[in-house]
């Protein structure tokens, strides 16, 4: 399998209003999985008949699978058990933004990748602009076993195309041996902006970071109303001074370290940092965040069809799901998976946040053109401050 290096967003990515994403920047653990991952590439993987013929028989093992995902949903553990399943080697390139991934689409890369990730706002609008092949569910199995919000999502219905494989939320990192207590919502950046000042990063993502203040404001993410996106733009200037930057990803060596205090971040990082670092904590803010939804799609004019319908069957198994769930510290939305886990991982209140706080949480929607320039105009202007 091979991993190559990720599209990068050019330096006006905001305006390209990126709703909701991470990026992990490679520390040395990561450039260790690269290297393994090339190494592996190279070698020779013998299928195992009668799991292949479970996962797609109709999939040829001589063409790679090539995968356009995020970078931290990348891992060669996952890649490995597929190759070795179905004797199918896989390629993967990586992104940072769903806006970064949609912009490469237009351009024709379509033709380029078997299987995309797309999240759920951006399906909704890839289908709008006919990227996105129909799925063939009598190749599939296992859709059965997806939760009731999953089987017929309001951004896909009846996921005529696209496939559900993860979900998580948006929230704050925090060091618990130098903020104790620790923020419990978005409202305490602004009560301890003094004590904070110089030490915060908030993503670099105009509809995540605009979205949480008209959250904290009492408004929702998607507001749409101008008063109430101008008040969003106005208390994000009151807090500027003590911002460190805007940044989605770079920013984890300088929590760990002690640099930074706090850092607004999505779950998938938010519970994998802990796990090496347990004096971090991940919270969800307590007033409502945003849930996303991250899911599998075939662009029109895949490559390799078989090897993508493979690729889904292999991660809408339990078993797969749940190893990917230990392995990346995402959510899944397969009931069998999920029961699979450990209690740890069940229990976790924010890898698996409980009903009364997603009451709280809404999924990011597409704007209108001309709500999407007002927010991009207020997010410029706040750059320059």
């Amino acid at each position: 399998m091979r991993f190559r290096q990720p599209d990068r967003m050019n330096s006006r990515s905001h305006l390209f209003n990126p709703s909701r994403r991470r990026f992990l920047q490679f520390s040395a653990a990561a450039v260790s999985t690269v290297a393994l991952a090339n190494c592996q590439g190279q070698q020779s993987r013998t299928p195992d008949t009668e799991a292949e013929t479970q996962t797609g028989s109709a999939a040829s093992s001589d063409e790679p699978l090539y995968i356009y995902t995020w970078a931290d949903y990348s891992d060669d553990e996952v890649y490995q058990r597929f190759t070795e399943r179905t004797g199918i080697q896989v390629v993967a390139d990586v992104y940072d933004s769903n806006e970064t991934m949609l912009a490469k689409m237009q351009a024709g890369g379509g033709k380029q990748y078997s299987v995309l990730y797309p999240s759920d706002y951006m399906v909704q609008q890839m289908i709008e602009l006919n990227l996105l092949s129909e799925i063939d569910k009598s190749q599939l199995t296992g859709l059965d076993d997806l939760r009731d919000q999953w089987q017929s999502p309001p951004y896909d219905p009846d996921n005529q195309h696209s496939i559900p494989v993860s979900w998580g939320t948006t929230g704050l990192i925090y060091d618990t041996t130098v903020i104790n207590p620790g923020p419990t919502d978005l409202n305490y950046l602004w009560e301890n902006q003094s004590r904070l000042s110089g030490r915060i990063t908030l993503l670099e993502d105009v509809r995540e970071t605009m979205g949480a203040v008209l959250k904290s404001l009492g408004y929702s993410y998607n507001a749409t109303d101008p008063q109430q996106i101008e008040a969003a733009y106005n208390r994000l200037r009151e807090l500027k001074p003590a911002i460190a930057a805007f940044q989605s990803f770079g920013w984890e060596d300088r929590l760990i370290a002690g640099d930074l205090l706090t850092s607004m971040t999505y779950s998938i990082v938010g519970n994998a940092l802990p796990v090496d670092n347990p004096n971090l904590r991940y919270v969800i803010p307590s007033t409502g965040s945003s849930v996303w939804t991250d899911t599998m799609v075939i662009p029109q004019g895949a490559p390799n069809s078989a090897a993508a319908y493979a690729w889904m069957n292999f991660m809408l198994e339990p078993e797969n799901a749940a190893f990917a769930v230990e392995k990346l510290r995402f959510a899944t939305p397969s009931e069998p998976a999920f029961d699979l886990l450990s209690s740890e991982l069940k229990e976790s209140e924010t890898l698996f946040p409980s009903d009364d706080v997603l009451a709280k949480c809404e999924s990011i929607a597409p704007l209108d053109e001309t709500t999407t320039e007002l927010y991009d105009k207020y997010w410029t202007e706040l750059a320059s401050v």
